[in-house]
């Protein structure tokens, strides 16, 4: 199992070697888990710096269709919480970067907020993104991933004021995600000045790395975002990818991105 000392540090000094990193994101057990475990294999082989495995949900609230309709014929065809642990401890076992849970709170209330913290780390994870369990509501959820030295990865959108940046902040670690938009994932998303602008807003309310997520989908989307974020984040492109043309398009397509 891959020991990190810490998710942050890890980024700071990946950036040292990039001008950006990348980080995807899978539906466990979608197409099925062998095939999510190709995918990653071929993410990793072609460079990408860190992971969100998501573990399917009946009722995803910040993704596009895309995404939602990978969550359903995940759960369709059998993927469970603990299949997803499972899967999860392989691939952190496998490969050296580190691995994020992506989930909804629902799932991890079901579970046990502690033991699913424990779990995580037991598995070799970094943290979690549970994009509908705010701040105000989660005082067991940061005392669990506190306790096991687990970050928890919390989001600004363009919507975010600078007084709730400040208070999200104060309770993230590891890096902040910052949606592109507003909306769900998966859909168009323009590149242009009032992002540079909206970003420029994120990086004064935090000290912690900067990730961008939500219509990054080519080269040009991340070559955009150099300078003014630290990690690109790719996630419904690569499914749509998939689903396309198959579990080997991955690695063109990561290849696509990254040179």
């Amino acid at each position: 199992m891959t020991e990190f000392q810490g998710l942050e540090p890890y980024i700071r000094n990946r950036r040292k070697e990039k001008q950006i990193l990348l980080m995807t994101h899978i539906v466990m057990g979608y197409p099925s888990f062998e095939a999510s475990y190709q995918i990653v294999r071929q993410m990793v082989e072609e460079g990408v710096d860190l992971m969100e495995l998501q573990i399917p949900f009946s009722e995803p609230m910040a993704d596009g269709p895309v995404i939602l309709k990978a969550n359903q014929k995940a759960i369709e065809s059998g993927s469970t919480v603990e299949k997803c642990m499972a899967f999860a401890k392989r691939v952190a076992a496998d490969f050296n970067i580190p691995f994020l849970f992506m989930s909804y709170a629902n799932i991890l209330y079901k579970y046990g907020m502690d033991r699913f913290a424990q779990k995580m780390a037991n598995l070799g994870l970094a943290g979690a993104i549970v994009p509908d369990l705010p701040p105000e509501e989660a005082d067991d959820y940061l005392t669990a991933m506190a306790a096991h030295n687990l970050a928890p990865i919390y989001i600004y959108s363009p919507e975010t004021s600078d007084a709730r940046m400040k208070t999200i902040d104060a309770v993230s670690k590891g890096f902040i995600y910052c949606l592109a938009r507003k909306g769900v994932t998966g859909k168009n998303t323009d590149f242009t000045q009032d992002m540079a602008d909206y970003l420029r807003r994120c990086k004064q309310a935090t000290n912690l790395p900067l990730a961008v997520g939500f219509g990054v989908k080519d080269r040009s989307d991340i070559a955009f975002l150099k300078g003014k974020a630290d990690i690109a984040v790719v996630g419904s492109q690569t499914i749509r990818e998939v689903e396309e043309k198959g579990v080997d398009a991955t690695a063109p397509f990561i290849r696509s991105l990254m040179r």
